[in-house]
């Protein structure tokens, strides 16, 4: 039997930001994605990789980001053009239909989910990198939202402190296909070290029967 690239036991599916704003009709953000999404297949994609990822014991981690709550950047000194959005908009609301999680993409029994990320990097001060420690993970395969900011910023923050990156281009979507481009071609492969189909990955991590 071949060795597969991705042993369950050292390696995560990180799922990021499975909100119903960004993943079900009517959500905030929602319609910003929905091209892109439809172009890449990205719901059917995502399906695809988490079944496969559990059917093969690889741990799920959701990846969150923070949920919008009023007064959150009372007085903050150098707010980014993310969170400027964010507190106009207020996605994610906490306690709002937009800030829970989509149906399918959200957390399942035995899931970790990690600590909200307030701004790109999901390890940012979160917890990411201690659980995905003392799950012995050495390798992240990252899916959701988006691309080339939450993606890009966790994948990236990843590789510095050692992990194995994996960016999968059609499991993921973004405003725009240019976007798409600038994370998959321009800056992934400055830091990844896979850049894959949802096809690859699940070829990688199910073993051949």
């Amino acid at each position: 039997m071949p060795d597969l690239l991705y042993p369950s036991d050292e390696t995560a599916l990180l799922m990021v930001d499975p909100y119903n704003d960004f993943l079900s009709e009517g959500g905030k953000l929602y319609d910003r994605i929905k091209d892109v999404a439809q172009t890449v297949g990205l719901f059917d994609n995502l399906r695809r990789i988490t079944k496969a990822a559990r059917q093969a014991k690889i741990q799920v981690f959701v990846v969150p980001h923070h949920r919008s709550r009023d007064g959150d950047f009372a007085r903050w000194k150098h707010m980014n053009p993310t969170h400027v959005i964010s507190d106009r908009l207020k996605t994610f609301a906490e306690g709002s239909w937009g800030g829970e999680w989509h149906p399918e993409f959200g957390p399942q029994p035995g899931d970790v989910i990690v600590k909200e990320h307030w701004s790109q990097s999901g390890f940012a001060n979160t917890d990411l990198n201690e659980q995905l420690r003392q799950h012995g993970i050495e390798k992240i395969i990252l899916v959701g939202l988006r691309a080339n900011t939450c993606l890009e910023s966790t994948g990236r923050f990843g590789m510095e402190l050692g992990y194995h990156v994996t960016l999968v281009k059609d499991a993921t979507a973004s405003f725009s296909m240019e976007e798409m481009h600038a994370a998959h071609e321009v800056n992934g492969p400055m830091f990844a070290h896979e850049i894959l189909t949802t096809s690859e990955v699940i070829a990688n991590i199910m073993s051949p029967v």
